[in-house]
């Protein structure tokens, strides 16, 4: 079988019981599945929850507390107990863990995701296990991912992973809610995620967690978009894993092969980059930047708004309005002395977007 690279992402509700502790069950479950897979010879990546599960009632919290500081509170104490598990756990296979913890910061600025990138390159290259989770101890609420499911989405198209395997308590996709339609039929392959299908799924799943299927949903549309295959559903027993890869597993696969895999610097420019300006094009700029995969050149500029930097990123804006974002090659003082000229060889011009950084929307 072909060797690929995985990310497995581990909810709170499947590693933790009721009163906010570690199952012992669940989490030798999950690591022995996990050992199984990299004897297979695969790459894998953990996205682990449980932190905040794990600390709250070493706290004296009689539930999962619901305040920013009672969460990051819980993980501060939390983080270690599961990080410790782990690494006893996975220690019977001689899997060495490396605890990696990220917040939004470390994707928006452009530096410190080459740097996350690397790291996570680095540790596959010597054959450790990457476990990540949210950096909720340092996290405030609106720099957050919201839950880990977009956490592991945006994991799997930064290393470019072949699966991402989204692990929860329910076994797939349904056409309805089967809590309370018996009938409801679960969806066993789709190509995409649509607004209505997100629109329909409801919120938050148990006290331990933050994500419900909605969140899922977003996440495995976001993966897609990268290129990532999914599989949302469950399992148990050490082959769980090893048969999810192999298409037999029990739940949903997402998947879309007209798809393909996003290069990493593209990856920040459209889901990461804060956009610094606009450009505005003609019909002409229009159609060889979206349909003719070509670079954006002065020529094709009539007007930019904002003040921006080279290697800022900005919107581009057409006749049919927001084509897309790139990395600008001009300033916005440097660019306005160019707009709608062509370049020749006594005027050589640089292109103002180059099509290996841009994106369309």
């Amino acid at each position: 079988m072909e060797k690929k690279r995985i990310v497995v992402k581990i909810g709170s509700s499947s590693l933790t019981n009721e009163r906010g502790e570690i199952d012992q069950e669940k989490f030798n479950d999950h690591v022995q599945a996990v050992a199984a897979l990299r004897k297979e010879g695969h790459e894998v990546l953990l996205v682990s929850s449980g932190a905040v599960a794990a600390g709250f009632k070493q706290l004296g919290y009689p539930a999962r507390p619901v305040t920013l500081m009672g969460k990051q509170a819980a993980a501060a104490v939390g983080q270690s107990l599961l990080i410790q598990s782990y690494i006893e756990k996975f220690s019977p296979f001689l899997i060495s863990p490396a605890q990696i913890l990220l917040t939004r910061t470390d994707f928006s600025n452009r530096e410190r995701y080459q740097n996350a990138y690397a790291t996570l390159m680095e540790l596959l290259e010597r054959k450790l296990l990457p476990i990540i989770n949210e950096n909720d101890t340092v996290s405030v609420e609106e720099l957050t991912f919201g839950d880990n499911d977009m956490l592991s989405a945006l994991v799997s198209g930064l290393i470019h992973a072949d699966q991402l395997i989204i692990l929860t308590d329910i076994n797939g996709l349904y056409d309805s809610d089967p809590r309370t339609n018996p009938l409801a039929k679960r969806l066993d392959q789709i190509e995409k995620i649509t607004d209505e299908m997100v629109g329909f799924a409801e919120g938050a799943g148990s006290k331990v967690g933050t994500g419900g299927m909605r969140s899922k949903l977003i996440a495995a549309k976001t993966a897609l978009s990268l290129g990532v295959p999914v599989f949302i559903g469950h399992g148990k027993g050490t082959r769980k894993l090893v048969e999810i890869l192999n298409g037999k597993g029990d739940g949903t696969y997402i998947r879309n092969h007209s798809l393909s895999s996003i290069n990493t610097k593209r990856q920040w420019i459209a889901f990461h980059s804060e956009v610094s300006g606009a450009i505005f094009v003609d019909e002409g700029a229009e159609k060889a930047i979206v349909f003719n995969g070509k670079s954006l050149l002065p020529a094709g500029v009539f007007k930019i708004k904002g003040d921006f930097k080279k290697g800022d990123v900005v919107e581009v804006i057409g006749k049919s309005g927001l084509l897309g974002k790139g990395e600008v090659m001009y300033s916005s003082e440097e660019l306005t002395g160019v707009i709608g000229k062509r370049s020749g060889s006594d005027n050589p011009l640089v292109e103002v977007i180059h099509r290996n950084k841009w994106v369309k929307v």
